[in-house]
């Protein structure tokens, strides 16, 4: 039996207003990034996988590994009715410091409503696997946004252990537990949510280690000569692995879309291999800074883009932007050390445009995969790969703010502005026939 209880304002407090919240782009953010129309609504769900493998604590030389109930709080957000006089929330977490201090504690405001009304049905479901050691705290900039476009979207806290400290078996552990979890928190969803959400409209964004579990639960084999089979305590790595019976057991039926930023897994040494990335089918995003020194471009989302010839597929590629592509910019309390700000920001681009960026481009990718709004792929379809090459001779008394319209004649980007689209590459490939 699963046990979950809703836990309502779990550790939050009252915001001030909309000042730096990071789900609220600034005006040079291209053209669909903007908020959409709903209020945004918060709540959080404990769920606890019973009887699962203790992989992080386990002998990785052994056979024995204790089963645990494995406890995961989920943050959702909603499309929401917001009261006039409700106060918006503030998010906390805590990220592992420079070794050997002790972790950094830190706050976020929001714009969710904790609690609030839920507006319509039927959304669709989007669910979110942050970066190793990260939490959903860090990722408000896109949870917040997308709910105000009308989707639910569940952010799963995955309980990372201290990479900073841990033996390699135990850092190994999410890569069995990312896929699981996902596959998991997707049909405990389908209980706690009812018909809030479309259970068979589900989009999967991960970042980082996330990246590596989106990928792999939507749909990329594991390569039973892979680099973590080893690694991973007991063995339960490779009850998974292709060809193996449970195979299908970390893989996610039926997902429509797959956005992965910086994903872990990569080659040379890759989780998957050639024939794992092959057996993707989902449609698929990759975006990636071509200067990551924590997960290599060429290796990472270059190769996934490569090698998943079966999905329709995506690549923005930052050029010199390093690993840092998918958090809000960082708070008052991680900007003491060079270290704790490193989490959070590129020391290049601006952090709030990086998530603008990519606000704008998940917005069409959703949009398109599970809205079936075939308008927002002129989005998706440069007439120039490389950003710095697109022109607009746009009209006399065109405002300076406005947005590239694309078409013909038109080689800016759609949908941004003049002067603001640079320093992108952005290509695309069809799914093998």
């Amino acid at each position: 039996m699963i046990r979950y209880i809703w836990l309502a304002g779990l550790a939050l407090l009252a915001a001030p207003a909309h000042a730096g919240i990071p789900s609220i782009p600034s005006v040079d953010a291209p053209e669909l990034a903007a908020l959409g129309p709903n209020g945004v609504g918060f709540r959080s769900v404990l769920l606890a996988h019973q009887n699962q493998p203790d992989v992080e604590n386990g002998d990785p030389l052994g056979t024995e590994v204790r089963l645990v109930d494995r406890n995961l709080r989920v943050d959702i957000w909603y499309p929401a009715t917001v009261k006039n006089g409700k106060k918006p929330i503030i998010y906390r977490g805590s990220l592992w410091a420079e070794p050997p201090f002790p972790p950094v504690s830190f706050s976020q405001k929001g714009m969710a409503v904790a609690d609030a009304s839920a507006v319509g049905g039927k959304h669709p479901l989007v669910i979110i696997s942050h970066g190793y050691s990260n939490n959903p705290a860090m990722m408000t900039w896109l949870t917040e946004n997308l709910a105000s476009k009308g989707y639910v979207v569940a952010a799963i806290n995955h309980n990372d252990p201290n990479p900073y400290i841990a033996s390699p078996s135990t850092r190994a552990a999410p890569n069995f537990n990312r896929p699981r979890d996902i596959v998991f928190v997707a049909g405990e969803l389908r209980n706690v949510l009812g018909n809030l959400i479309d259970p068979d409209n589900v989009a999967l964004i991960g970042y980082s280690q996330g990246g590596y579990g989106v990928l792999t639960a939507g749909g990329a084999s594991l390569d039973p000569a892979g680099p973590n089979m080893d690694l991973v305590a007991g063995g339960w790595l490779k009850t998974f692995a292709r060809g193996r019976a449970q195979a299908d057991a970390i893989a996610l039926k039926g997902v429509r879309a797959v956005v992965a930023l910086a994903p872990a897994g990569g080659a040379p040494y890759s989780a998957w291999g050639a024939e794992g990335l092959a057996a993707l089918t989902a449609p698929l995003l990759l975006i990636h800074g071509d200067n990551d020194a924590t997960v290599d471009y060429k290796t990472g989302a270059l190769a996934v883009f490569g090698g998943a010839v079966n999905s329709d597929r995506t690549l923005l590629t930052y050029k010199q932007a390093g690993h840092s592509i998918a958090l809000n910019p960082a708070p008052p309390e991680m900007r003491k050390t060079l270290w704790d700000i490193d989490w959070f920001e590129d020391p290049i681009w601006r952090q709030d445009r990086i998530n603008a960026i990519n606000l704008h481009f998940i917005t069409a990718f959703l949009a398109v995969h599970l809205r079936k709004d075939d308008s927002k792929a002129a989005y998706l379809h440069m007439a120039v790969e490389d950003s710095d090459e697109g022109q607009w001779n746009a009209p006399a008394g065109t405002a300076w703010g406005a947005y590239s319209p694309g078409g013909e004649g038109v080689t800016l980007w759609k949908g941004f502005q003049r002067r603001h689209a640079r320093g992108m590459t952005l290509q695309h490939q069809a799914a093998a026939k």
